[in-house]
């Protein structure tokens, strides 16, 4: 039997010696030119690029064919997407499952809606490997993802607005201010699956302090933890350390955000995702 692993790029790992993932990338789009979220995507140049960039600015799903050819010729797929209240992706991944199904009918597909994005679609993709790896049925695997990720989390801190602001979601008078006043925005992927701003924390190390009290709050007490930053690797090094002084032992890794991440996250943004 084929298992096969699929996500949207958004999960920011397009390579890994741990797990044998399909990725399906999402765009980046403006009037004038368009980013696709693949491993060679030039992330600097873009963020670069954007920074220039005056005009209005959006992301685009992966389209149903692109799912299904994610999909393979595998007997089983396993797959999370970003959330369905912030992009298309989820929906267009349940359209190609059916499809595939209806055309290979021995065949299973579930895809998770994450309600979230970047780190901690990356905790549910180590889950869904260990599960996979235990020699799980698909039934098992399917109930037991959809249980892990009620304690899973996402967290963030960021350092601009701008992308919202050109993206319709945040006003632009409010994006100035953010940057202006050198104020770090510290949020949530709320249970809905939207982006839901808490505080606003004046510099780095007072948004790294509120990050820490903010994951204690959401029930954090020494699970795994997923770091991922937008060029700010000082940050996140900060944070690992400030992590593995509160809760000797555990465990986090550290990577970069790719395109789409880093489109919403910007550059110096931080995002966490941690088990409860």
């Amino acid at each position: 039997m084929k298992i096969k692993l699929v996500a949207d790029s958004s999960a920011n790992i397009h390579t890994s010696s741990d797990m044998d993932v399909t990725y399906v990338p999402l765009k980046i789009v403006t009037n004038t030119k368009e980013y696709r979220d693949t491993a060679d995507l030039d992330v600097p140049r873009m963020l670069k690029d954007l920074k220039e960039y005056k005009g209005k600015s959006s992301t685009a799903c992966p389209g149903i064919s692109d799912w299904v050819d994610a999909f393979g010729d595998a007997d089983t797929v396993f797959g999370v997407a970003i959330t369905s209240n912030l992009s298309g992706c989820y929906n267009a991944a349940t359209i190609a499952a059916d499809e595939y199904m209806s055309s290979n009918p021995d065949a299973k597909v579930f895809i998770l809606d994450s309600l979230s994005t970047g780190p901690e679609m990356q905790l549910i993709l180590e889950k869904y490997q260990d599960l996979i790896n235990e020699g799980k049925a698909f039934e098992e695997i399917r109930d037991e993802i959809q249980s892990y990720c009620k304690r899973t989390h996402l967290i963030f801190s960021l350092e601009s607005l701008d992308n919202f602001a050109k993206n319709g979601r945040v006003s632009s008078v409010v994006a100035k201010a953010v940057g202006v006043l050198g104020l770090r925005i510290v949020g949530k992927a709320s249970d809905e699956g939207t982006l839901e701003p808490m505080h606003k924390c004046r510099g780095e190390k007072k948004a790294l302090q509120q990050l820490l009290t903010t994951m204690r709050e959401m029930g954090y007490n020494g699970g795994k933890v997923r770091l991922a930053h937008s060029y700010n690797e000082n940050a996140a090094n900060t944070f690992a350390s400030l992590l593995r002084e509160n809760y000797p032992g555990c465990d986090v890794t550290i990577t970069i955000n790719r395109g789409l991440c880093c489109y919403y996250a910007e550059e110096g943004g931080l995002l966490v995702g941690f088990e409860s």
